[in-house]
């Protein structure tokens, strides 16, 4: 009877915590939050599409052996070796999200232009499946390639719905998937204030764009200044690696625990330095 009391009184425990700590979204949509779709955003934010995440993490792999390889062969020390190997595992990661920075930067300065040429079509009277195909030739240069696969795929199939779908899993960007969900919700069931919708949108483009790049000249030099302070005892471990009594010394367990802790340190200030000077992105709540 006891054993069936404590069994009780754990399930329920187990459930309380889990209410606690779970997220109504992930409740709701348990694949939203998934690192599979979020490295799969990641690699089309980073205009890497054709990328899988399992190629990515072959990828990393691949890296790290080799430069595993590559740094035991000229030191002759395996720990220095492993250290150096799991920080070339980090790199493609590090370079897709570098990459999807970047371009999230580009597109934030175009999607106010996009939104004003839509507007210009729809008032010229142009329906909206044309309005976006136009987009392929006069639109922002860095999204003409993704509306000229819309204008594709809606030439190929004539269905608009799903067109938006791809065009919305192509740009993975909150200000796509709000503009596309407007367009879905206007072609289906009509409406005359889509225009009025649409400028207020790029009002709010502008602003945000405004204000994000203020913050983001206040921050950038304190920020690359961390990263190079962090960057720093590796590149000298790295200089000094080449010579025979630094393989000896980080060779012995004193040596493997000085670069343990090191490495751990690093990490935790580079995760802190991240998470301290991180600004807000939008969340994709209608892909």
């Amino acid at each position: 009877m006891g054993t069936i009391v404590g069994l009780v009184l754990g399930a329920g425990l187990l459930l309380i915590w889990t209410a606690c700590w779970s997220s109504p979204e992930t409740a709701a949509n348990p694949k939203l939050n998934s690192a599979w779709d979020r490295a799969r955003d990641l690699l089309a934010q980073a205009g890497m599409p054709t990328i899988t995440p399992a190629g990515l993490i072959v990828a990393s792999l691949v890296a790290g052996c080799i430069a595993c390889l590559g740094i035991l062969g000229v030191t002759g020390s395996v720990t220095i070796a492993l250290c150096f190997g799991a920080m070339a595992v980090a790199a493609p990661t590090v370079l897709v999200r570098s990459r999807a920075r970047a371009r999230r930067q580009q597109l934030r300065a175009v999607w106010p232009e996009v939104v004003d040429d839509l507007v210009s079509g729809i008032r010229a009277g142009m329906s909206l499946p044309d309005a976006l195909i136009g987009l392929a030739a006069r639109g922002p240069e860095e999204l003409r390639g993704d509306f000229r696969a819309f204008a594709d795929d809606y030439r190929a199939t004539g269905h608009f719905a799903e067109s938006l779908e791809r065009l919305k899993a192509r740009l993975a960007d909150p200000v796509a998937d709000r503009l596309v969900e407007a367009l879905r919700i206007t072609r289906e069931v009509g409406g005359t204030d889509l225009v009025r919708l649409l400028r207020t949108l790029a009002h709010l483009l502008r602003e945000d764009l405004r204000t994000r790049g203020e913050l983001e000249a206040r921050q950038s030099w304190t920020v690359n200044g961390a990263r190079l302070a962090t960057a720093a005892p590796w590149i000298v471990l790295l200089l000094l690696s080449g010579r025979p009594e630094t393989a000896v010394a980080f060779n012995s367990p004193a040596g493997a625990l000085v670069l343990v802790i090191g490495a751990a340190g690093s990490a935790v200030a580079y995760w802190l330095m991240l998470w301290l000077g991180r600004l807000s992105e939008g969340a994709r709540v209608l892909r």
